[in-house]
This record gives structure tokens, C-alpha cells and sequence, in this order.
């Protein structure tokens, strides 16, 4: 009696915290999940035959690979940040091309962080891409790679991630660490040292139009997921053919920076949280080797596709989203 045959999986740059929570997610819906990495995986992305072999006959195709983003914008960091995107999307988009039986979907990372700096009005996915500077420049080019050229047989998507978080996510052990301290109180804009790790990049690089500052007083939004809900929207995503394009992969309920830190607080059970404002906190930044526009740039994104597909988050609050990490 011959063994059943699993539908295939290909997930590029999977041996990170999203990749491993889709990989178990996949495996639990009845995938043989296979992986596109630099060591250690099933193909490697210098391997274009390697990689034509899974990706042939695969039903699902995820790319994520990229190198991570919550380090200092140096100029060599700069460059890898852009160049690990464009070089795997491609791969992948070289491998679909070249595939007689091409996956059904190809789902690709993006970043709600290209979408124009708000503090009073949310973007769906019909607003234009229109803010400048590096990590919107990054987000075009690496969409555009997906995008390029004609797949006829694979459905595309772009996955235009917010902060996700959950137990194992590493800006979770951070933040939450950081309010067990007594630090988990609001960061606050405003003036700082000019400097040009912002500027624009890539072939149609943009300079920033809007100073390097906004006196948001800590209502800067916060565009946040639960874990569940993008393992979830990935397979709903998967499941809905007439869906492709960009897609915001958001909680519909962004909050303030005030908001957010207070939640973290309450998951930890510590009442008090410091307030740091820019001046104390760019120096902490420069000694984690981050970038404050992590924490004070306001992105006020909504999952418009995901809600007029009738998607339903498991976590749409971010208290119950705390409450479930922190098992309080």
C-alpha cells in the first residue's frame, strides 16, 4: 500500500520566529514543509537547481527571507537589509518562472512601515506608498521584486507585516523585560542630532520630506498582530483564490505608544512605567546597536483586504493579545 502524498510547502528564510511558527502551522495542516536557507535547510539560495526541485509541483511558496531589521542603519547594514531582499525575491521568482507545475500562491514579506508617518488617519491598503526615506524605499523595491514579470499560474502577495508578537517573538522578551523593570513607561518624540542613516536607498532612492522629528507626545500609532492571527491570515490568504496583491497584516485595532506600553505593563503587573523621551532614549538605542523608529514612528495601518474577506482575528484588542503571551 503506497504512503499518502503530502501537498509541499517551500518556506524561504524559515529558521526564523514567523518562518518556524508558519512551519509548524503548515505541518499541522497535513504540508511536507521544506526550506530555503543559507545552512541547514533542504536547498540553499545559492543552489538555483536545489531550489527549482522543491519549488516544482509545490502548492505554496512563502519567502521571508531578509536580514533582520532592529539593527543600526550603518552603511553596510544598510546595504544587506535591501540586498537579502532583493536577492532571495528574486531567487524565488526565478525558480517560480522556471517551474512546469508552479505553486498555486506565492505569499512574500513586506512592511506596513512604508505606508506615511500618521498620527490622525489610518492607511489601508488602497492608500499609495508614498512616504520617503530608507525603510519605505526598502518596502517598494523588495515589493516590486515580487511583482515583476508575468507568473501566470501563481497568485501573489504581498504580506505588509506590522509588529507581531508573541511569547517567543524577540521584541516581546524585550519589551516586557523592559516593563518588569519599571522602563515600560511611553517613548516620547523630538529633536535629536541630525543624521543620514534615514536617507533614501536603492535604485529610486527618496529623501525623507518631513523632518527626522514630530512632537507626538507619545500618541505615535502602533500597528501590532498577534502571532495566532498571522499564522491564521497566511492559511486564510492561502484558502481564498480571488485575494492577491498587497495585504496589511494588522490587528484592525491600532493603539498609541501610551496605549501599547501601558498593556505591557498590566501583562507584567507593574503598575509604573519610566517615560523616555528621544533624548534618553537615542543613546539607549545606540548601546542596542537598534534605531529609534522602531518605537517613534507612527504607523496607523488597518487589515482592510482581511476584513472585506471576512477574516476573524482571534486577537483583535491588544489587552487579550498581552494577556495570552503573558499568561495572566
Amino acid at each position: 500500500m503506497s504512503g499518502i502524498v503530502h501537498p509541499r510547502a517551500v518556506i524561504g528564510g524559515g529558521s526564523g520566529y514567523l518562518g518556524t511558527a508558519l512551519r509548524d502551522a503548515l505541518r499541522i495542516d497535513g504540508y511536507d514543509v521544506r526550506m530555503i536557507g543559507r545552512t541547514g535547510a533542504d536547498a540553499r539560495w545559492d543552489d538555483e537547481a536545489s531550489m527549482l526541485r522543491l519549488i516544482d509541483g509545490a502548492q505554496i511558496v512563502i519567502g521571508l527571507a531578509g536580514a533582520r531589521i532592529d539593527r543600526r542603519y550603518t552603511d553596510r547594514n544598510r546595504t544587506e537589509i535591501l540586498g537579502s531582499r532583493l536577492r532571495t525575491t528574486a531567487a524565488l521568482h526565478r525558480a517560480i518562472a522556471g517551474a512546469v507545475r508552479p505553486p498555486a500562491v506565492w505569499l512574500n514579506g513586506s512592511s506596513a512601515t512604508a505606508y506615511r508617518y500618521s498620527l490622525d488617519e489610518q492607511r489601508t491598503e488602497a492608500d499609495p506608498l508614498v512616504e520617503k526615506g530608507f525603510s519605505p524605499d526598502v518596502t517598494r523595491e523588495w515589493e516590486a521584486a515580487l511583482f515583476a514579470g508575468d507568473l501566470p499560474g501563481t497568485r501573489r502577495i504581498a504580506l505588509r507585516t506590522s509588529l507581531v508578537l508573541g511569547r517567543d517573538a524577540p521584541v516581546m522578551h524585550l519589551l516586557l523585560r523592559l516593563a518588569r523593570l519599571g522602563l515600560g513607561g511611553p517613548q516620547f518624540d523630538g529633536w535629536w542630532f541630525p543624521h543620514r542613516r534615514y536617507r533614501g536607498i536603492g535604485e529610486h532612492a527618496t529623501e525623507p520630506d518631513r523632518p527626522d522629528f514630530a512632537r507626538s507626545g507619545g500618541r505615535q500609532r502602533m500597528s501590532w498582530m498577534h502571532e495566532r492571527d498571522f499564522v491564521d491570515a497566511v492559511r486564510f490568504l492561502r484558502d481564498h483564490d480571488g485575494i492577491s496583491g498587497p495585504v496589511n497584516m494588522a490587528s484592525p485595532h491600532a493603539v498609541t505608544n501610551i496605549e501599547f506600553m501601558a498593556a505591557l505593563r498590566r501583562g507584567v503587573g507593574v503598575p509604573f512605567g519610566m517615560p523616555t523621551p528621544r533624548f534618553l532614549l537615542e543613546p539607549a538605542m545606540a548601546v542596542l546597536r537598534t534605531e529609534s523608529e522602531l518605537l517613534l514612528k507612527s504607523r496607523w495601518v488597518v487589515p482592510q483586504v482581511l476584513e472585506d474577506a471576512g477574516f476573524s482575528f482571534a486577537y483583535p484588542q491588544l489587552d487579550s493579545a498581552v494577556r495570552e503571551i503573558t499568561g495572566r
